[in-house]
């Protein structure tokens, strides 16, 4: 009988048969936050020196769309950071400052992955 009412599931998850709470973005929405996105690789990219690759990624999930940006260190172990913005954040789109705030975020904890990795013999990676 496991499953076979209609209050079992996971929480935020919609049931068999019910319509599903997935938010579509408008078109303006997902090239915001698009630009967003890009600028935020770009700030960070800024920050670090060459070696250190920065990508990003758009998806959608269960509570709507989802950014990701990631950096991989020449050595140790690659840092994301990632966001769920809401409806308001998208139409006003992201301010300069949490832009800002991300990349100074990822750029710094992934010269701080270099630092591990290598010890106290190595220049300062990031600027």
């Amino acid at each position: 009988m496991n499953g076979n009412n209609p209050y079992a599931g996971a929480p935020g998850v919609p049931g068999a048969g019910q319509p599903s709470q997935d938010r579509e973005l408008t078109v303006e929405q997902m090239d915001s936050l698009r630009r967003a996105v890009a600028g935020i690789v770009s700030r960070t990219e800024s920050y670090l020196p060459e070696g250190f690759a920065v990508g990003s990624e758009l998806s959608t999930g269960s509570a709507g769309p989802l950014a990701t940006v990631a950096v991989h260190p020449p050595v140790g172990h690659p840092v994301s950071a990632g966001f769920s913005p809401n409806a308001d954040d998208l139409d006003a789109g992201l301010t300069d400052e949490d832009r800002d705030e991300v990349a100074r975020g990822l750029a710094a904890s992934a010269a701080f992955q270099v630092m591990s990795a290598v010890g106290d013999d190595l220049t300062p990676a990031a600027r």
